[in-house]
Parts: C-alpha cells; sequence; structure tokens
C-alpha cells in the first residue's frame, strides 16, 4: 500500500473513545504484570530472583504464543469484539485474584511442606493465565480491530494517542495506586486494577463494534498459525517485515535504558525523589507525541520517520550529559529522548498496519509481538547489564555490592537505534519509488 499525503478522515467519537478506553485500562494492566508481579512475588510471597526470571520468560513466551494461537482465530471467525470484550472481563478477573495468593493461604489449600515454593509456582502460572487473557484481548483482539478501523489517513493520529496510553498508565498507576502497595495492601490494589479491568470489558459489549463488511478467514487455520514466519510470506510482504525489523530495533534501544532507569536516576544521578522529573518527562512526551498525531497524517508516516529516528538518536546522547544538580537540563533532555520515541513508534506501527494484509490482520499481530517483545526483551536489557558491569561505579545493599548503571546505558541505546536507519532509509526509497513510478 502507498503511503500517501491525503486528507485524514475521522476516526469519529465511538471508535476514540473505544481507543482510549481500552488501550488505557489495558496498559494500566500490562503495567501492573510488567512491574508489581515481580514485585509482589519477591516481596509479599518470599520468591527468589529466580522465580522472578522464570515467571518473566513464561509470561513472554505466553504472550506471544497467544497472541498468534489467538490472533490467527479472530481471523478464522472474522470477530473481534468477542474477544476484546470476553478477553477484558477474565483479564480482570484473574488480576483481582493476585492479592489472595498468600503463603498462608496455600499453605491452607495444599498442606504443603514448603508454602513459599508452592506460592510462587502458583503465582508463575497465574500469571501465565493472566497473560493468556491479557494477549487474547490486547495484542490479539484489539490490536486487530484498531488496524481494522482505522486506514492510511488517520493511523498517525491513533498511533500517537496509543503510544501515550502506556506512559499515562505508569503516571495513573505511580501516582495513584502505588500508595496501596507501600502499605502492604496488595489486595486492594489487584482489586482495583482488576475490576477496572472487567467493567471494561463489560462496557465492549456496548461499545465495540466490529468492522463492516470484515469477512472471516476460509484457510487452514493451523497453517496460518505460522504463516507469518514463512520465507515465502516474507518474500510477498517485505516492505512489512522491513517495518517490523526497525520497530524491533527500536524497541531493543529502548530496553537497553529503560529497566534501569529508577536505579540510574536514585543511584547513579542521586535523584531520590525521581517521580517528580520521570512525571514531567512521561506527561509533557505523550502531549507532544499526540499533538504531532496530524502532522504525522499529513506529512506521511514513513517520511516523518527518518527525521524523527535522528532526533530519537540525539536525544539518546543528550541523556548522557545532565547531572543530577541540573533537573531543568535533565528534563528537556528527557523530553527530547521520550517524544522522539513515541512519535517514531507511531509512525512504525502506523506503517506495519498500512503493510498487514486485510485477510491476515490477527495472525500477524503475533508476529508483531515477536519483534516488539520477545527480541528486544531478551536483547536489550541483557546489552544494558554488559555496559553496567563494565562500569567500576558501586553501591551496597542489604549487604551486598551491586555496579551502578551510568549514563553509559544511553550511548549503548543509541549505537543501537542507530541500525534503526537502514531500514528506514529502504522504506524512504521503496516509497519513493512507488510514487515516481
Amino acid at each position: 500500500m502507498s503511503e500517501t499525503s491525503v486528507k485524514s478522515a475521522k476516526l469519529g467519537g465511538r471508535i476514540m473513545f473505544s481507543l482510549v478506553l481500552f488501550g488505557l485500562v489495558g496498559q494500566l494492566a500490562w503495567v501492573i504484570e510488567n512491574m508489581y508481579f515481580n514485585v509482589y512475588l519477591f516481596d509479599a510471597v518470599g520468591g527468589t530472583a529466580g522465580d522472578i526470571a522464570a515467571m518473566v520468560a513464561a509470561s513472554a513466551v505466553t504472550a506471544a504464543v497467544t497472541t498468534l494461537i489467538m490472533g490467527a482465530l479472530s481471523d478464522k471467525l472474522g470477530k473481534r469484539k468477542i474477544f476484546i470484550a470476553a478477553g477484558y472481563i477474565f483479564w480482570g478477573i484473574v488480576t483481582s485474584m493476585f492479592g489472595f495468593i498468600t503463603v498462608d493461604n496455600t499453605q491452607k489449600l495444599f498442606h504443603t511442606a514448603n508454602a513459599v515454593a508452592a506460592a510462587s509456582m502458583l503465582v508463575i502460572i497465574m500469571d501465565c493465565v493472566m497473560t493468556f487473557f491479557g494477549s487474547t484481548a490486547f495484542d490479539a483482539a484489539f490490536n486487530s480491530w484498531v488496524t481494522d478501523v482505522t486506514d492510511n489517513s488517520n493511523r498517525g493520529r491513533a498511533e500517537t494517542v496509543l503510544q501515550a496510553l502506556p506512559l499515562i498508565a505508569m503516571i495513573i498507576v505511580f501516582g495513584i495506586l502505588d500508595g496501596f502497595k507501600q502499605k502492604g495492601q496488595w489486595q486492594t490494589f489487584f482489586l482495583i486494577v482488576g475490576v477496572a479491568t472487567t467493567i471494561c470489558g463489560i462496557l465492549g459489549i456496548f461499545f465495540i463494534k466490529d468492522k463492516p463488511g470484515i469477512k472471516a478467514n476460509s484457510e487452514n487455520y493451523f497453517k496460518n498459525i505460522i504463516y507469518g514466519f514463512r520465507p515465502s510470506t516474507v518474500k510477498k510482504n517485505p516492505l512489512l517485515y522491513i517495518a517490523f525489523g526497525a520497530f524491533c530495533i527500536f524497541n531493543i534501544a529502548y530496553q537497553v535504558f529503560m529497566p534501569y532507569i529508577i536505579i540510574y536516576l536514585e543511584k547513579s544521578l542521586g535523584i531520590t525523589d525521581y517521580a517528580i522529573p520521570l512525571g514531567v518527562i512521561l506527561i509533557l512526551s505523550a502531549i507532544a507525541s499526540v499533538l504531532l498525531g496530524k502532522v504525522i497524517d499529513k506529512a506521511g508516516k514513513i517520511r516523518c520517520l527518518l527525521p524523527t529516528s535522528v532526533i530519537l538518536i540525539i536525544g539518546f546522547l543528550l541523556m548522557y550529559f545532565p547531572k543530577g544538580d541540573n533537573l531543568p537540563i535533565l528534563i528537556i533532555f528527557g523530553i527530547v529522548m521520550m517524544g522522539a520515541y513515541l512519535v517514531a513508534s507511531a509512525c512504525i506501527c502506523g506503517t506495519i498496519r498500512d503493510y498487514t494484509p486485510d485477510d491476515k490482520v490477527g495472525l500477524f499481530q503475533g508476529v508483531r509481538i515477536v519483534f516488539q517483545v520477545l527480541i528486544p526483551m531478551v536483547t536489550g536489557p541483557y546489552i544494558g547489564a554488559a555496559v553496567i558491569e563494565g562500569n567500576n561505579q558501586t553501591y551496597v545493599e542489604l549487604g551486598t555490592v551491586k555496579t551502578i548503571p551510568t549514563a553509559n546505558i544511553f550511548l549503548a541505546s543509541a549505537a543501537v537505534a542507530v541500525f534503526a536507519l537502514i531500514p528506514v532509509i529502504i522504506l524512504l526509497k521503496k516509497e519513493k519509488a512507488k510514487k515516481a513510478s
């Protein structure tokens, strides 16, 4: 599909409301899963670092497999609404149950000699169950529905909104819900998020509408599950996989620094009240990206992608210089970096939707998860860890000497992001060639 600068079609109030509601609530649930299940397992249940690693790995695999299977199934049936509504309802129910998985309850239920190990295993299993419903509802069905109801003229605006929602979700969690966690009120913490997610699923029955005329995919279901990984599919959709490659590199660069950002601010820059600069950076970056949505649609996603990618690399480099006693500079440079990341992600996500075959939208969501989540989360943090372990700055925590993350993690992110310029330039050249033909 050739991208041209066309007049942006309106998405409509119902679609925009659904985009924001289901996008935000889904991201709230994912923030809890990605950032707080680990803490709950470690602090409240007594699990080990090995348990956390096992849970993260199991959850990532569950997410990828679920998205592949359920995305293809939504194509097979030609339905998204039922997967979104039912998925959110059960997603919320399972999330609400986490606060009740305690050592005492596990001991009473199973009468085991090692209640801590049993409770840890139960948390890991329940995390996978929750991820199944979450990936079905959000990664497979909701993302497919967004592709269904948007088009080339308005995907930039839609994507800038969607890319801002994870940041808004983090702000809500840190600003409102984290207090329950600080007080050890885990049941209330998980119940609030779980009930909100379930209510969202119920609302989906009334607000979500499948795209009129969407056709069920009559091809063999099991063949469709692996369709996106066949060499013939790559040859048939080269631009789509080039876009996937760019998206993957952007996310690897992001994962190089993001897992360590709070430790960096606290231990390296000496900023103990990190919520303030992070909050300002997240809010202003989200606002900037949303405001640029119409610009992206007007100018063209691929045309905006190259300069945004360059600004992102510059943003990573700028983050090397701020010191802890100069918060204004840190915030400004942080906004440049995060704002550019959000806009670049919006451009590439919209491009991926443009190049996704209309009759296989669902099954390609699984391929997207591999490039967006699996590969970046396996490689990025380890690159960051290697950079961190290569310096000699340390701190002591609970009697253990730990290496402090330094600003070098941002240089590593910049080095990774440079490689994204290769697929971006290829996309731009291909787009110019199409327009010239």
